[in-house]
C-alpha cells in the first residue's frame, strides 16, 4: 500500500469522530429552526426506533448503565492522566483520545435522544388554541388543584411501586394518541440511581439516561413523591425534552388515572410549583388555610426531608450544571422551565374548559 495512502487512512481514523460532530452540530442548528422537521423525521420517526433497541439493551440489566458507563469514564480518564504524569502515555495522544471521545458522546447524545429538544412545542402538539395572555385562571386553577389533592389524599408505601408502575404504564398507552408519542417507543423499566446518596444531596429526585434509554429515580424519594417522578422521568424516555413539559405530561397521566395514589401524588407536586410561583402573592395564606391537614403534612413531610438530606454546594453546582445543560440545548429559562408547569397547566385548563375561562374576567 502507498505510504500517502496509508497516512491518509490514519488521518481519517483520527479525524472521523470529529466529521461526525461537526455534521451533528449542523444538523442540530438547522433543526432547531424547523421544529416540524424534527417531529417528523426524528421524534415520531426515528427515536421510537433508536429507544427500543437501546431500552431492550439496557432492560437486560438491574443496574444503571448509565451510572457504570459515566463511573468508567472518570475512571479511565484518571488513569490516563496518572500514565501522562508518569510519561508512560504522550500529552499530545492522550488529548487527542479525549477530544474523539467527547466528539463522539456528543454525536451520539443528539442521535439517541437530544433531538427532542428541537421538536415543536407541546402546545403545538396539543394544537391548543387559548393561551394564558387572554385570562387569568390562576386561582380557579389553583382552587381545583387543592380540591382535587383533598379528595384523593390517600395512604401510598413503597408496597405500591410496581402497581403504580403498571398504572403509569397504562395511562401512557391510553393517551398516546392524543399527545402525539409512539407507544410502545421501547420500555421504561425504572432503575435507583447507584449514587443515591450523591444525588440526593444535589436535590436529584431522578433523571433520564439518553445513552441506554434508562429511567432512575432516586432511592431517597418518599411514596408521595414516586408517582410524579416516575411519570415525569417516563415523559423524557417518550421524547418529551422540556421539564416544564415532562411535569405536565407527569401531573397529566398520573391525574387522568381512575387511582387515587397517583392522582393525589400528581396533584400535591403540582401545587408545590403554583404555590412557590405566587409564594408572596398577599392571598397565599389563604389558599394553605383550604388544604386538608393530611395532605399539608404530606408537603412539608417532602420539603423538611429534602432539605434534611441538601448539601448547599453540590445542590448549587448541580443546579448550575443543569442550567447550563438546559441553555445549550435552546431551554432559554434553564432551570427555571420547571416551573413554567403553571403556565401548561393553567393553558390546558383554558383549552379543556373554555366555558369556564369565559365566565371570568379579562385581564
Amino acid at each position: 500500500m502507498p505510504q500517502k495512502l496509508k497516512n491518509g487512512i490514519l488521518v481519517l481514523k483520527s479525524l472521523w469522530p470529529f466529521l461526525i460532530a461537526i455534521i451533528t452540530f449542523l444538523m442540530v442548528e438547522k433543526g432547531s429552526g424547523h421544529p416540524g422537521w424534527i417531529e417528523s423525521i426524528y421524534s415520531t420517526g426515528l427515536y421510537p426506533f433508536v429507544a427500543g433497541i437501546l431500552s431492550g439493551i439496557s432492560n437486560l440489566f438491574p443496574f444503571s448503565l448509565w451510572d457504570v458507563f459515566w463511573t468508567l469514564v472518570i475512571v479511565i480518564v484518571l488513569l490516563g492522566i496518572g500514565l501522562m504524569i508518569s510519561r508512560k502515555v504522550k500529552v499530545g495522544k492522550l488529548l487527542l483520545r479525549i477530544l474523539q471521545t467527547a466528539a463522539i458522546l456528543y454525536s451520539f447524545f443528539y442521535w439517541s435522544w437530544g433531538f427532542n429538544y428541537f421538536r415543536q412545542p407541546i402546545e403545538v402538539r396539543l394544537k391548543w388554541t387559548r393561551h394564558i395572555e387572554k385570562k387569568d385562571m390562576f386561582p380557579a386553577v389553583l382552587d381545583s388543584l387543592i380540591s382535587n389533592a383533598n379528595n384523593s389524599r390517600v395512604e401510598i408505601t413503597h408496597a405500591d411501586y410496581p402497581a403504580i408502575d403498571s398504572l403509569i404504564e397504562a395511562s401512557y398507552r391510553d393517551h398516546a394518541a392524543g399527545f402525539s408519542y409512539s407507544y410502545p417507543n421501547g420500555s421504561r423499566k425504572p432503575k435507583t440511581m447507584l449514587y443515591t446518596w450523591f444525588f440526593a444531596k444535589s436535590g436529584v429526585s431522578g433523571y433520564f439516561g439518553p445513552f441506554f434509554n434508562e429511567v432512575h429515580l432516586n432511592g431517597e424519594l418518599l411514596p408521595t413523591e414516586y408517582p410524579f417522578v416516575l411519570a415525569h422521568e417516563k415523559a423524557h424516555q417518550f421524547g418529551v425534552s422540556g421539564e416544564a413539559e415532562a411535569n405536565f405530561m407527569a401531573w397529566y397521566i398520573c391525574n387522568s388515572s381512575n387511582d387515587k395514589r397517583l392522582k393525589y401524588s400528581a396533584n400535591i407536586q403540582l401545587l408545590q410549583y403554583f404555590l412557590g410561583d405566587r409564594f408572596h402573592h398577599e392571598a397565599i395564606k389563604e389558599y394553605l388555610k383550604r388544604f386538608d391537614k393530611r395532605a399539608m403534612a404530606d408537603i412539608m413531610a417532602q420539603r423538611n426531608h429534602w432539605m434534611e438530606l441538601r448539601n448547599e454546594t453540590l445542590d448549587k453546582a448541580q443546579t448550575t450544571a443543569n442550567n447550563a445543560y438546559l441553555k445549550t440545548n435552546k431551554i432559554h429559562e434553564g432551570v427555571m422551565n420547571y416551573n413554567s408547569v403553571v403556565r401548561l397547566a393553567i393553558e390546558w385548563y383554558l383549552n379543556e374548559y373554555p366555558q369556564a375561562a369565559d365566565s371570568i374576567p379579562g385581564k
